[in-house]
């Protein structure tokens, strides 16, 4: 593993507080950087963009070269997994992914799993060219979507719905969704260890799908897939620090961090400081939380929150980041005026 005492938001994450707190953002790179829309008019597609070693390492780098962030998250997508998978994933301008269904009781299982982690060798390539043009103070983020919320494109075909038709598998076929479940946590495993291996220096599972579910039923997609992602990966003998973001988790969130054996949880806008603090260990790491909505606006709120959550998790270890993605018509000076405060707010 990388030395974390050089590394701050590392150390981190392996349970030590830092002053001040390092920060990073979901979706740091992307849409709301111009140096980002003129590369990404280079590719053909949005697939392309991803399976293209050099323009996805620029785009990883593109908000560390900007705004000094302390992480630079691989640039990539969820749904490169079902693409490997021969689900037939394409992105239309205006719609979003769509990918070829599972029918009712199908698996994800027609292309074998070392296929598949083969299929995905650019993307270890550009985690590799990352590592080694990115100063050794930062950390690099390895990703990949968590199991439910893959299964659930690969169940409803497509971004934008209700999600009904997933979430009654779950209830009408659990034993099916089990299954399904129980593929991608094999070819996702083999996956993010594929990653480590080219250079992450941490891993994140993003169940982004998580709200909106009844406690058991969390508990069967949610955490125990996770549960057994990170019991996986750690056959597969990767070490580093594994963050879970369970978006919407809500109460569950104890029972997620309790159960599921990650390092750091990310946490959602909706969730409160005082519950966070209440409910989870002491020493536990966490992540987050500042309304992307609120990084929009700007102003004075913005800067009132930023310093309250910083004040929030002063005696735990913390690392500043957004409650979801930073979204595309996000301002940069607003993003900027963030960094700057939390630079600001070490412990006096």
């Amino acid at each position: 593993m990388a030395d974390s005492a050089q590394k701050p938001l590392l150390d981190v994450l392996l349970g030590n507080r830092r002053d001040p707190v390092p920060i990073w953002m979901m979706r740091q790179a992307g849409r709301h950087l111009p140096e980002y829309m003129e590369l990404r008019s280079t590719a053909k597609n949005f697939l392309d963009f991803c399976y293209t070693p050099s323009l996805a390492t620029e785009a990883t780098l593109q908000p560390i070269q900007r705004y000094d962030m302390d992480g630079a998250i691989l640039f990539a997508d969820i749904l490169l997994v079902l693409d490997a998978l021969g689900q037939g994933v394409r992105f239309e301008k205006g719609v979003g992914p769509i990918v070829e269904p599972v029918s009712p009781g199908g698996r994800l299982n027609k292309v074998p799993v070392q296929t598949a982690k083969e299929r995905l060798s650019p993307v270890y390539e550009t985690v590799s060219r990352v590592k080694e043009k990115l100063d050794p103070s930062k950390t690099l983020i390895g990703f990949a979507g968590a199991p439910w919320t893959v299964a659930l494109y690969a169940i409803e075909g497509r971004g934008g719905t209700d999600k009904n038709t997933a979430r009654l598998w779950a209830h009408e076929n659990p034993a099916g969704l089990d299954l399904l479940l129980d593929d991608l946590v094999e070819v996702t495993a083999h996956y993010m260890a594929a990653q480590v291996e080219a250079g992450a220096d941490a891993l994140m599972m993003f169940e982004s799908w998580a709200e909106g579910l009844a406690d058991d039923v969390f508990e069967q997609i949610v955490i125990e897939p996770n549960r057994k992602l990170v019991v996986r990966l750690r056959e597969l003998g990767v070490t580093v620090p594994i963050i879970g973001f369970p978006r919407g988790a809500a109460t569950m969130l104890p029972a997620y961090t309790d159960v599921t054996g990650v390092s750091a949880v990310g946490l959602d806008t909706a969730v409160s400081p005082a519950f966070v603090n209440r409910e989870l260990p002491d020493h536990f790491p966490v992540q987050g939380h500042l309304d992307p909505l609120l990084l929009m606006a700007g102003g004075d709120k913005m800067e009132r929150r930023v310093i309250e959550l910083i004040d929030a998790y002063r005696d735990r270890p913390h690392i500043f980041n957004l409650g979801h993605g930073v979204l595309p018509t996000t301002p940069i000076k607003h993003v900027e005026r963030v960094v700057e405060l939390v630079r600001a707010q070490a412990a006096k």
